[in-house]
């Protein structure tokens, strides 16, 4: 029979039984220490209650924070998703900026987009499955003969293809025909919200409205969609693209270009064949970056979370100098609490215990201070963050990352600004100590 091999289960035990037996030997050391933390916090109330609030607040700060900014992060998200399924979007100027008069005098040099760019982007562009445009005329007041609207409504030119690229669901009724564009016909879809209040008895079709004092037959109801915090986002009628330039002017007007792929294996493909179209159309010389911009969902998504992430991050920093402050406060209360307790120390010494022993003690009090000011911080911070939500017509949410690493941060407070207390405590000389009065 051939010997146990060192690493072998039969030989010297393996990781996972030293750490066993690790866990096994220092639980109990733990257990009595984590105890005797606790009971010092109950012993000095007002004391812990001080050195808490630092951590607290500290913690506090980024839990609100960040609760509120991931309520309003995935609503946003969610009213940035209303285009269709493999749906990209082609505008004059992005979506979202943030450079300054420089950069928005080179977007307003650029061409328009116009109908007849749409239409040359219809007959070529034979990868898309649908493509469509839109444009927003006017926000104003809607009448029928049941109700009138407040001035909050918005008229939005469309084509067809309209439709299925923005995701817009008919109930009712029928979309917007190439008849009603070609003929600049006064017809129009109503959302789900606009129906409800101009035809609170029935339905809408059929029957006449007045948009901004002209008369519209209305040809068919949208599904809803649902409030957002941008605001009820089914409170809308949509007319021919046509009637809306030929009504409210087109000389200065930039339409935004739909196109929705014909699933997500040719969206990129896709995406190129559009943009390669363009530049011909507009005339963009080889190896110039194009005089338009192309975005879908995620690209959105992916803008807006770069910007909240350096929003988060200016939270953390400013949240960090709350937590120095409160480790260094962890640290004085820990050295007061090795002077008190000199004597303490020097007899614990003299019943056998070890450095290792006294260093571990003071190491875990000063890491239960910190948690349980974290814990109250968590807890204050999802009840404000949430509140504030709610105040905000916002989802209640709990960020679990946030929280973790919130903890997570007030152990290593408690770990860093423990250490030297803690070493101080485990070098007292035990002969000393127990001469100390």
């Amino acid at each position: 029979m051939t010997p146990a091999s060192p690493s072998s289960p039969r030989g010297r035990p393996g990781l996972i039984s030293r750490c066993a037996g690790a866990v096994r030997a220092h639980g109990p050391e733990l257990l009595e220490s984590g105890r005797m933390a606790l009971e010092s916090v109950r012993a000095h109330k007002l004391r812990s209650s001080l050195t808490l609030l630092g951590v607290m607040v500290g913690v506090f700060s980024i839990i609100l924070v960040m609760t509120t900014m991931r309520a309003l992060q995935r609503t946003i998200e969610t009213e940035i998703s209303n285009l269709g399924a493999n749906t990209f979007q082609i505008q004059r100027w992005p979506a979202i900026s943030f450079g300054g008069p420089d950069e928005w005098e080179k977007y307003a040099r650029r061409q328009r987009i116009t109908l007849s760019t749409v239409r040359a982007v219809e007959e070529k562009a034979t990868l898309a499955l649908n493509v469509g445009a839109q444009e927003t005329f006017w926000g104003g007041q809607a009448i029928s003969r049941f109700d009138k609207t407040p001035p909050n409504i918005d008229l939005i030119g469309a084509t067809p293809g309209a439709f299925p690229a923005r995701n817009w669901i008919l109930r009712e009724g029928r979309p917007l025909g190439e008849a009603d564009i070609g003929s600049a016909r006064d017809v129009c879809v109503l959302g789900a919200t606009l129906e409800k209040t101009l035809f609170p008895f029935g339905s809408a079709l059929g029957d006449r409205v007045k948009l901004n004092g002209i008369p519209y037959q209305v040809v068919g109801v949208l599904e809803r969609k649902g409030a957002l915090v941008g605001g009820d986002q089914d409170n809308f009628a949509v007319i021919p693209i046509t009637t809306g330039l030929n009504r409210y002017g087109q000389a200065w007007r930039s339409l935004e270009l739909l196109v929705q792929a014909r699933g997500a294996a040719e969206f990129d493909e896709t995406v190129e064949q559009v943009r390669g179209i363009l530049r011909t159309v507009r005339k963009v010389p080889p190896g110039a970056e194009d005089d338009f911009e192309v975005f879908s969902n995620d690209s959105l998504i992916g803008q807006f979370r770069s910007f909240t992430l350096a929003a988060r991050a200016g939270v953390g920093a400013i949240s960090s100098i709350a937590l120095l402050a409160a480790g260094i406060g962890i640290m004085n209360i820990m050295l007061v609490s090795v002077t008190e307790r000199t004597r303490e120390i020097g007899i614990r010494r003299a019943i056998g215990a070890r450095k290792r022993n006294i260093l571990m003690q003071f190491l875990t009090e000063a890491v239960v201070l910190c948690e349980l000011g974290g814990v109250a911080g968590v807890l204050l911070g999802l009840i404000a963050g949430n509140i504030a939500a709610r105040l905000l017509k916002l989802p209640m949410v709990i960020p679990v990352d946030w929280v973790i690493l919130g903890l997570l941060i007030c152990s290593v407070v408690g770990v860093v600004f423990g250490v030297y207390p803690a070493r101080k405590a485990a070098n007292l000389d035990p002969v000393d100590s127990l001469r100390y009065e």
